[in-house]
């Protein structure tokens, strides 16, 4: 064993390698001249850094407005995502009622469904209560999710049953059960699905381009865009919006790692 520690070692080595290689390429283009993106064989290190890229590519659309949209829209989305997740895997591990696992494997096989089969049927309702172009149908339709509901569902299952019994001995009633001794229980797989919400919302393209018309309701993906015409690509543009777009997901992650990680390891466990 020991003498493959150095062979697992240069795996991991090339394979942080190969991960981050995308991201170094996406900051050296975005500092680089149009003309130098073009040539062939391709450069490393740009020859000329071009900062004004960055400053161009903020000031060519109004992104600071995405910014806050796409924000607000994200946290909004998670908060509800997670409390109403939450309230569902709280149900389908403590509570008895008819058919629970049976809706709970229905529940599961709606994940089955490609969410672009969706897209007609759930526009066509926003229309119909005149919700386009509104925070509306950019939140509401996102704080059900199946896959959050399963990993709670998972981690709760986890936690003794013993607690739920002497909490209704004490007169402890349901909600109170799940406010003030669930949650507190339940913060890695919260944070974990917290993470998962909020990059899907932040990432999010093709939803956010049908149901918004204006700019003021557009988001941060939809106004990456705007750099790929019919004339072609500014490549340097938007690999420079692109770089300032992933920085707020690198700096959130970077001080959740350790609850992230931790909900992953302990959501499929069962003791």
């Amino acid at each position: 064993m020991k003498k493959s520690k150095p062979f697992v070692h240069l795996i991991l080595i090339i394979g942080s390698f190969a991960m981050l290689l995308p991201f170094f390429w996406m900051l050296i283009t975005s500092l680089k001249s149009p003309q130098e993106i073009l040539q062939f064989p391709p450069t490393l290190f740009p020859k000329k850094i071009m900062w004004h890229n960055y400053y161009d590519a903020f000031t060519a659309q109004p992104f600071f407005r995405y910014f806050l949209n796409t924000i607000f829209i994200a946290i909004a989305t998670t908060i509800g995502q997670l409390f109403f997740a939450a309230l569902a895997a709280f149900a389908f591990t403590f509570m008895d009622f008819p058919w629970k696992n049976t809706l709970f494997f229905i529940l599961l096989g709606t994940m089955m469904i490609p969410q672009q089969a969706l897209l007609i049927p759930d526009y066509i309702i926003l229309a119909k209560l005149g919700w386009i172009d509104t925070f509306n149908s950019l939140i509401v339709p996102w704080l059900a999710s199946v896959f959050s509901i399963f990993l709670l569902r998972q981690f709760f299952m986890t936690l003794p049953k013993e607690l739920y019994d002497a909490a209704k001995i004490d007169g402890c009633s349901k909600f109170r059960f799940f406010w003030s001794i669930i949650l507190p229980l339940s913060v890695p797989p919260m944070i974990t699905a917290g993470i998962f919400t909020f990059l899907g919302s932040w990432n999010s393209f093709l939803w956010p381009l049908m149901v918004t018309n204006s700019q003021n309701m557009r988001t941060i993906q939809v106004g990456l865009a705007y750099f790929s015409q019919e004339s072609g690509t500014q490549w340097e543009l938007l690999m420079a919006a692109a770089t300032f777009c992933i920085l707020p997901l690198i700096i959130g992650y970077f001080f959740a790692q350790k609850q992230f990680i931790e909900g992953v390891a302990r959501s499929g466990m069962k003791d």
